[in-house]
């Protein structure tokens, strides 16, 4: 996994492969995801009319980053434009964004997942429900990857690694346990959410 996208000139012969491997392989969907989607169109040899089988994404941790980066992906004519919110690193809305009325192109997907390793920061329950619910409302597929290193724990206890949060979105203290992504899984609210949009 790597970021094509970077300014570095020294990957311009591999960017060019890249290009023509797509072309070549139509059955392929690619999924491109950089944290650069102003540095797109200057990068790609396609203009108006992208090959099909290009999935363009770009990384949105809060409400911070989808403000700079949505407006640059959201103008790119690629056949799916996706957000992969892992790490969320705080309560974001994507209405402006997604749904009915949205000018440019539309987003097709959106994953998310919290933070693991060391150091990891917790995904609030508040955080992924919000965003679950906004693209229900919105008919945008929607994936929960994993909760990360950081797994919602039901009551306060004396237990190692239990720590309180305010969770923002829901107004109310929540209590996170730091268990390790192995542990902590992928369902939330008790169901697991695999949305993935249609190929075309």
């Amino acid at each position: 996994m790597a970021d094509v996208f970077e300014a570095r000139e020294d990957l311009n012969v591999e960017r060019d492969r890249l290009y023509k491997l797509i072309e070549q392989t139509p059955w392929l969907d690619w999924l491109l995801l950089t944290k650069r989607p102003g540095s797109v169109k200057s990068l790609v040899p396609w203009e108006d009319e992208w090959p099909r089988n290009v999935w363009l994404g770009t990384t949105v941790e809060d409400q911070k980053w989808a403000k700079s980066r949505l407006p640059a992906l959201l103008a790119l004519p690629a056949a799916r434009r996706f957000l992969s919110c892992e790490p969320l690193l705080g309560p974001l809305d994507l209405t402006p964004w997604i749904g009915k009325g949205v000018k440019n192109y539309p987003i097709d997907w959106v994953i998310t997942g919290g933070e693991s390793g060391p150091g990891a920061r917790p995904m609030l329950p508040g955080w992924a429900r919000s965003l679950r619910d906004q693209c229900r409302a919105a008919g945008v597929p929607f994936h929960f990857k994993q909760w990360g290193h950081w797994q919602p724990s039901k009551e306060p206890t004396l237990k190692r690694g239990v720590e309180t949060f305010w969770d923002s979105v829901e107004s109310r203290n929540v209590f996170m346990e730091a268990v390790g992504k192995k542990i902590s899984g992928r369902a939330l609210d008790g169901a697991t959410w695999d949305g993935l949009p249609t190929s075309l």
